[in-house]
């Protein structure tokens, strides 16, 4: 059996790995500034998170969720803690586009509505309705195909008023990523993530911020919501949330009154997962890291706007985009394979920067020279 090939794949094999270092398997030292696509949160083979999964996974592995599972409860509390929402309800799931699927489906089981706001340039996921609010006809199947979704220009608050006083008793959800990441790292502002809230209280509707990449501490505040100051009704997580292991979760108001069957999962909230989850979180809050995301990345951005021939630099703490114009398309390529160091992309020519939240400021550097080189 050969595998489905749908990867784009680079000619290299990770065989080691180590904070915000990797090695191939032939000794090449590589800086990742990638994090496997921002899920890397604390750092490869972080001490405390090998040791809080060797540990349970000497204890049990894994059972459903037809028996009481302490960590699940402890992961809530914390998790709580750490993002300052504390009387908000947890659903644990396995991956970001489930955790989007969970969150429209509450919502309209919620208000009882179908329909669903979602922007130009949007990524929640591939699975049913994640992918029919993504921005890309390509990745949508004609099953995936629905009426229900209503896509309106991103940062564009007429636009947005105008479809709530037209459409806003049939709305059950707007969805919104507070900075777009394969989008482009493009943040919504303040004052537009304020309208969404104001909208969704006046019509009934919920407002989900989508926070599987640009949440979990990586722009200084757990949440990139947060920035404009207000709460949104359920909040989607998943990347960095267990550092590699496969674990998502919707953060959910104390609004919402559950039932038993509305929502359920087999793997989510498992043992592991639930380990690994506690692990980051012990990780962030002991370490500062959303301290240290923010500082690093302010002093990464303002580097980087320093090279005239960058058009611009966009973002906010460790999730940066870097557009480049079309001569310079080659740096991303050239960045892996003369200078070793890992980065993302979002088409057409921008480079994005998602690494660890404990990168140094000597990674930084490494990256700044390597950089520096490759757009004389």
């Amino acid at each position: 059996m050969n595998l489905y090939d749908v990867y784009p794949l680079n000619d290299i094999e990770i065989t080691k790995a180590s904070g915000s270092n990797v090695w191939d398997v032939n000794g090449q030292k590589y800086l990742d500034l990638y994090g496997g696509h921002a899920v890397i949160s604390i750092g490869h083979t972080n001490p405390h998170y090998v040791q809080r999964l060797t540990e349970q996974l000497n204890k049990v592995g894994f059972y459903s969720n037809s028996i009481k599972i302490p960590l699940q409860a402890e992961l809530a509390e914390k998790l709580g803690q750490v993002s300052g929402k504390k009387d908000y309800q947890l659903f644990l799931v396995n991956s970001g586009a489930e955790a989007n699927e969970n969150a429209l489906k509450l919502a309209s089981f919620y208000n009882g509505r179908k329909k669903i706001i979602a922007f130009s340039g949007a990524f929640h996921g591939r699975t049913a309705l994640a992918v029919a609010a993504t921005d890309n006809p390509k990745i949508v199947a004609p099953v995936n195909q629905t009426e229900n979704v209503i896509f309106l220009p991103f940062n564009n608050e007429v636009a947005l008023e105008e479809t709530f006083k037209s459409q806003g008793n049939e709305i059950a959800a707007v969805i919104i990523e507070g900075i777009q990441g394969v989008g482009g790292i493009k943040e919504a502002s303040k004052s537009f993530l304020q309208k969404i809230r104001s909208l969704c209280d006046e019509y009934n509707s919920v407002y989900i911020a989508d926070s599987v990449q640009c949440g979990y501490g990586r722009t200084g505040q757990f949440y990139s919501h947060d920035w404009a100051g207000v709460d949104a009704d359920v909040y989607t997580m998943a990347k960095g949330m267990g550092n590699g292991f496969p674990i998502s979760g919707i953060s959910i108001a104390p609004k919402f009154k559950p039932w038993h069957g509305q929502l359920g999962t087999t793997f989510g909230g498992n043992h592991l997962a639930c380990a690994a989850g506690l692990a980051v979180l012990e990780v962030i809050e002991k370490d500062n890291l959303m301290k240290n995301a923010e500082e690093i990345g302010t002093y990464l951005i303002e580097e980087l706007k320093k090279f005239e021939q960058v058009k611009e630099v966009r973002g906010r703490g460790l999730m940066i985009g870097i557009e480049l114009p079309e001569e310079l398309a080659h740096v991303k390529k050239d960045l892996l394979f003369k200078h070793f160091v890992f980065t993302g992309e979002a088409k057409p020519n921008v480079i994005r920067l998602l690494p660890a939240l404990n990168l140094t400021k000597e990674h930084a550097d490494d990256f700044l020279k390597a950089f520096a080189e490759l757009v004389k």
